[in-house]
């Protein structure tokens, strides 16, 4: 049985990578480029938009402990993002290029991965399996069609990119090297700024003139990826306890803390550019121009891109999907990545993984039988009596169980995205008070239960892998 996969994003590509691992024949679909976006800039398979960076690798962390998982199951896309790491603190940040070229190269190697690029307007039911994996910048065809399938409306958030600069246009004589609170190897430039300095940047970013909204009926931001006017508009301070704290960034050539700074993160493994770390923005070129150029150290700097702003489009999950990313309606079709509301490239690809690993399951179990729907809202940990073979469920105590339980089972009149957070897994049986100790347990609980659970899916998988 075929499956297919809609959008070659980080999902998309993750579980097309997965399912030809197991043996399973896949058409990849990518509109572009013969259909663009409103911010992708080139048609590479998995190209990183807002940031280059998929967060903390400080062991214990949430985000470490879902790449820890991904990494056991053997993630394509992790292993890419690895070979094209650029230094980064205590985070994993990637070259945006070597990363895209990577997945490009792996998709090229599985013969049973057949590439498409062409705008998919239609979702077929009848024959096969189907992951949408469309991305939050999804078509308008596409998006009807989605619709039409779930029979709901979407909901959307509006996510904004960063700004990039060339780095031979940085004036390295007044910024310096350092990882917040001296975690990494001096991996970020740092642009100082006195409280004068300061007082200026935040006058002229309020002064400045934003993008009109272009019919929009309502900006409305995912809280944690806020554009920088829409922070400062909420303080004067606000910026300062945001993306320009300087809190554990003590500048080594006066042994003291700035008042506010502005961290540039590595683009490329050449270090010839950077972006500036938080500072996503709605404003409009020529005003990004002038405002940015306030910041110590980048009054001439050379812009590679500008910051902008796009809509992210997401379908409401806890309605729609069971826990095996399932449409509780129709059972062949999965949704995988940030349309089925997860937030961060690390968790879109953790979503594509598991999708990619549950539709070569349930393309054996539909060879087999008729097409069944394994419903969690009846069962969270174990399937309906009457299925005897269902895919096993990852265990709600792992990472990536608790973002797929908390996209199925969130409130319906409110979902939102969610990244991966330490509050999405389950305390544990006893108390702990100190904090660090805590988290270790809770990680280490989660890798225990995530190894049984790939066993049970690994020997489930093995009579489906292609000898080649």
């Amino acid at each position: 049985m075929r499956i297919r996969i809609i959008g070659a994003g980080l999902a998309g590509c993750e579980a097309a990578l997965q399912c030809a691992r197991f043996g399973a024949a896949v058409y990849l679909y990518e509109m572009r480029p013969v259909k663009t976006t409103p911010a992708h800039q080139t048609a590479d398979f998995g190209e990183l938009v807002c940031s280059n960076s998929l967060k903390s690798e400080s062991e214990n962390s949430a985000p470490w402990l879902l790449k820890q998982e991904m990494r056991r199951a053997g993630s394509r896309l992790l292993q890419c993002a690895d070979a094209a790491a650029v230094p980064a603190g205590h985070a994993l940040a990637v070259d945006r290029s070597a990363f895209s070229r990577g997945i490009a190269a792996a998709i090229a190697r599985e013969p049973l991965i057949t590439v498409h690029r062409e705008e998919v307007t239609k979702i077929e039911e009848e024959d096969g399996l189907t992951i949408v994996a469309s991305g939050p910048l999804t078509s308008a065809a596409l998006s009807q069609e989605i619709a039409r399938l779930t029979g709901s409306d979407h909901l959307s958030f509006y996510d904004s990119i960063s700004p990039i600069v060339e780095a031979d246009s940085i004036d390295h004589s007044r910024v310096y090297r350092a990882a917040r609170y001296d975690k990494g190897e001096s991996d970020y430039i740092n642009c100082p700024f006195t409280r004068e300095e300061y007082d200026v940047f935040y006058d002229a970013l309020m002064a400045s003139q934003s993008v009109e909204g272009k019919g929009w009926d309502r900006l409305n931001y995912f809280e944690s990826c806020l554009p920088i006017e829409e922070i400062a508009r909420r303080g004067r301070d606000t910026l300062r306890f945001g993306p320009m704290k300087p809190v554990g960034l003590k500048d080594p050539r006066t042994g003291n803390i700035p008042y506010a700074v502005v961290q540039l993160r590595q683009e490329t493994q050449r270090a010839d550019s950077y972006n500036l770390v938080g500072f996503q923005n709605h404003l409009k070129y020529g005003e990004q121009a002038r405002v940015l150029r306030l910041i110590p150290g980048l009054e001439n700097a050379r812009f590679l891109r500008y910051g902008q702003i796009h809509r992210n489009t997401y379908i409401n999950a806890p309605v729609l999907l069971s826990a095996w990313l399932q449409m509780k309606t129709h059972p062949r079709v999965l949704f995988a990545g940030q349309i089925c509301g997860v937030e961060g490239y690390v968790e879109s690809m953790a979503t594509g993984l598991l999708a990619g690993v549950y539709a070569v399951m349930l393309a054996n179990e539909f060879r087999e039988s008729a097409p069944t729907a394994f419903n969690s809202v009846s069962a969270e940990t174990s399937p309906p009596a009457a299925i005897l073979d269902a895919p096993p469920l990852v265990p709600r105590s792992t990472a990536l169980g608790s973002l797929v339980h908390y996209i199925t089972r969130a409130d319906t009149k409110n979902f939102q995205p969610a990244n991966i957070t330490f509050d999405l897994l389950p305390a544990l049986e006893e108390k702990v008070r100190d904090r660090q100790q805590r988290h270790r347990l809770i990680c280490e609980r989660a890798l225990r239960e995530f190894a049984g659970w790939w066993q049970q899916a690994a020997e489930k998988l093995q009579p489906s892998i292609c000898h080649r």
